[in-house]
């Protein structure tokens, strides 16, 4: 079994881990009424585009999130949140290091990276660490861990990951050659990490968009080998459409990041297909560390 089919498979007992953790990181997690930056790369910044939408709908206060490499200096926050899996990224460990101190935040995985020394305050998901290049149970455990932390209960959520291990792929993994995630909403984030599964671990040409905006040009590239992942949306009618264009559609039954772990089960499936080493993408590294 490569480590990523087995890193996903663990994702529910990692929740749970992270739900536990909230008692006591009072001190170091957005309070109500904040004004909040969170930043990442690639996977972090699904994380943090998640986060940010699910943190204002709950009214806890206006949320931010940015690439790091974008943060925009110009504008001050109470707590700038950084998401990064090694704390070795070069444009977080840039950011970090130019921001005022005093609301600064990290999360983790390890204790020990660099990016420590940078902040004020840290969260650590050492039990979520990987061996694999590609992200999935940090990921989702940090956003699990938030959403616990905003309130919500998480148990449902566990629940539908256990089923997702279970269930059956939405598609033959030999019959897709493109694939599209939809959201609304904080699912927007989780639809950008389904899409970036896929092409990291399988090379499949993967898009994500907020739902409505899929009808406006995006489209028009659905067809027999599609593969069209709702996830959310706020009209039915889209679903009929894009039936139409003789796509594969699924509609999602389970809570969006028990979703998106079956997505991660699809694109180890189409990297076996494809006799690819879904630990291994080839050009990426755990983290990119630049000159």
């Amino acid at each position: 079994m490569s480590a990523i089919a087995s890193e996903i498979a663990s994702q529910p007992a990692c929740w749970r881990k992270a739900a536990e953790m909230i008692p006591g990181l009072d001190a170091e997690l957005p309070h109500e009424g904040e004004r909040v930056a969170v930043v990442g790369c690639g996977t972090s910044l699904h994380v943090a585009r998640a986060y940010a939408a699910l943190r204002e709908a709950a009214g806890q206060g206006q949320t931010d999130a940015f690439p790091a490499s974008e943060f925009p200096g110009t504008r001050t926050y109470d707590r700038v949140m950084a998401i990064t899996r090694s704390g070795t990224t070069t444009e977080v460990l840039r950011l970090l290091g130019g921001l005022e101190p005093g609301s600064r935040v990290l999360i983790t995985a390890d204790a020990g990276s660099p990016a420590v020394s940078l902040v004020e305050a840290r969260v650590v998901l050492d039990f979520a660490d990987e061996r694999s290049v590609v992200q999935t149970r940090f990921a989702t455990s940090v956003l699990a861990m938030l959403r616990a932390h905003l309130g919500e209960d998480l148990a449902p959520t566990i629940a539908a990951a256990e089923r997702a291990l279970e269930d059956p792929l939405p598609a033959d993994p030999e019959d897709i050659d493109h694939a599209v995630f939809l959201g609304h909403g904080w699912t927007v984030g989780v639809a950008e990490e389904a899409a970036l599964k896929l092409r990291e671990a399988s090379r499949t040409y993967s898009e994500a968009y907020p739902a409505m905006e899929y009808r406006h040009g995006p489209i028009s590239l659905a067809g027999q080998r599609s593969l069209v992942w709702i996830l959310s949306t706020p009209d039915d009618g889209l679903t009929r459409e894009v039936r139409a264009t003789g796509a594969m559609v699924r509609v999602a039954t389970l809570d969006a990041l028990a979703e998106l772990v079956l997505a991660q089960r699809l694109a180890v499936a189409i990297a076996d297909a494809k006799g690819l080493d879904p630990d291994h993408p080839r050009y990426l590294t755990r983290s990119v560390v630049l000159s």
